[in-house]
């Protein structure tokens, strides 16, 4: 009988972690479960999002062109080097035409402005796509500054002659 009860209190030791463990399982089952039913209405059984019947934004305008008028100028030299020129035609784009209408009237000022910055630049400066670049972005911050406060998107070159 002494075995018996060391027996059967051996299987109820041995007894217990297995069900503690399927315990544990079972739980982690259930919560598993409760993620994934949760995680799919929240995907699927919900409204649609406020956000899709917010009204679509108006397409962008597009952009309206200021032609420049042409400059021809002699590019630096050097002592006993060949005289060359430069001739540009330039167009300015603004975002909207009150933007235009605004700085037409200030247009002298930036033929001044491009004439005394291309009279500058030797030939070398114009060498290859880096240097146009270079040109674009540098007549572009002129005319920013001035035609301050308003702003032109970018100048762009409709002709480009090096004689």
């Amino acid at each position: 009988m002494a075995d018996d009860d060391q027996v059967e209190e051996g299987g109820a030791e041995a007894a217990a972690p297995k069900s503690k463990r399927k315990l544990i399982v079972m739980g982690g089952a259930a919560v598993l479960v409760l993620l994934l039913a949760g995680g799919s209405w929240f995907f699927f059984m919900r409204g649609p999002a406020k956000e899709m019947h917010a009204a679509a934004p108006p397409p962008p305008k597009p952009p309206v062109f200021l032609d420049v008028p042409e400059v021809m100028v002699n590019l630096a030299s050097g002592p006993g080097e060949r005289i060359q020129y430069l001739k540009v035609r330039v167009v300015l784009e603004v975002k909207d035409q009150p933007l235009m209408a605004q700085i037409a009237p200030t247009m002298p000022r930036v033929t001044d402005l491009f004439q005394t910055y291309l009279r500058e630049l030797r030939p070398a400066d114009l060498n290859g796509s880096v240097g146009l670049f270079r040109l674009k972005e540098e007549l572009t911050r002129r005319v920013n500054a001035a035609i301050s406060p308003s702003q032109v998107n970018a100048v762009l070159f409709k002709e480009i002659v090096i004689q």
